[in-house]
């Protein structure tokens, strides 16, 4: 695998967004050409459009657009696959930030919206297709999420126990957030026996400074490899599903897995299977209420309007997986995506 740590762009204009969909399919090309033995290429998060937070429509993306066109083009051109990043323009609300695994015949097989934006700074719908898991290159098993996802060890977990042995992380995030972005890398991996592969965009444009920090971790938590602060560069590492599956049935001690419902085994037949924690019940309940007071529960520090609209659950979305590669979009290619907007 290989992750970019892509120089942080400014978008401001259509031709601008053209221009870096140019200059992220130019460096899918410099990663075959960097390894030709890599299965797949992870651009960060934003990678597309820089970290303005802008909303505005002309620099927005959807599935069947240009963008997302051209990344197809460019995975089956140089015959890999990749992980990409989109805004995602969304007719019912604010516009969604997604992310796309395409293989390298130029089909996509992952397509995942943020779970978590990182409020109260980013404007961005809640995602509401959970956190999918795809097939990747040779057998292995995938999931994606993005940046302030891997603050939370239920995104971890739940791709983990929908069998991903690989979690891909992007993220923009700035040089404040370094320590947190390390271990949370770490705790991911140990915590669900899974390879963590993970980036951020890289240097400034200006206003921020991404700190690219690109890293795979093992199932055990080390680092096996991490990059620094160099724009553009692709740090890569082989990583070895076998090894993942081989820990997850053959462990016994840190097991987390299976121990999180079968606690103490030794003591009785088949563990505890019980749910011993009170926020997951209140999760499911409707009734999650922290004991302190928050003070910041919406966007207007950050400038951002108080919303007024509710929250539209989970939807039922189609598999996206095109059957033919992709030099051109198929005739009416996207409106299923549409329909379930």
């Amino acid at each position: 695998m290989g992750l970019v740590q892509l120089q942080l762009p400014v978008v401001k204009t259509a031709e601008d967004l053209a221009a870096q969909t140019r200059r992220i399919c130019e460096l899918v090309g410099k990663a075959r050409r960097n390894l030709s033995t890599m299965d797949l290429v992870v651009f960060p998060e934003y990678a597309l459009h820089g970290l303005s937070m802008d909303t505005s429509p002309q620099v927005m993306c959807s599935l069947d657009g240009p963008e997302v066109a051209a990344f197809k083009r460019a995975c089956a051109e140089h015959k890999i696959w990749g992980c990409f990043s989109i805004m995602e323009r969304n007719p019912g609300g604010n516009p969604y930030n997604s992310g796309l695994i395409i293989d390298d015949t130029g089909a996509i097989k992952l397509y995942y919206r943020k779970l978590h934006p990182w409020v109260p700074v980013e404007p961005w719908e809640p995602g509401n297709l959970g956190i999918p898991v795809c097939e990747g290159p040779n057998g292995s098993k995938i999931a994606l999420i993005i940046c302030h996802d891997g603050m939370f060890p239920e995104m971890a977990r739940e791709a983990a126990y929908k069998g991903a042995e690989i979690i891909i992380r992007t993220a923009g995030y700035t040089a404040p957030i370094r320590h947190a972005w390390q271990i949370t890398n770490q705790a991911n991996a140990f915590c669900n026996l899974a390879y963590t592969a993970n980036v951020c965009m890289c240097g400034s444009d200006g206003s921020f400074d991404s700190m690219g920090e690109g890293m795979f971790c093992n199932f055990d938590g080390s680092v096996l490899v991490q990059g620094g602060g160099r724009v553009d560069e692709i740090i890569t590492c082989e990583l070895r599903p076998d090894l993942v599956r081989e820990a997850r049935a053959g462990w016994g001690v840190e097991n987390n897995m299976y121990q999180l419902y079968h606690r103490g085994y030794v003591a009785v037949k088949g563990g505890a299977q019980d749910c011993p924690y009170t926020y997951m019940h209140d999760m499911a309940a409707g009734r999650y209420e922290l004991p302190w007071q928050v003070e910041v529960t919406d966007g207007t520090s950050c400038g951002f309007e108080a919303p007024t609209r509710n929250y539209i659950g989970p939807q039922v979305h189609p598999l996206v997986a095109d059957s033919a590669p992709t030099p051109a979009l198929p005739e009416g290619g996207g409106e299923q995506f549409k329909k379930a907007a």
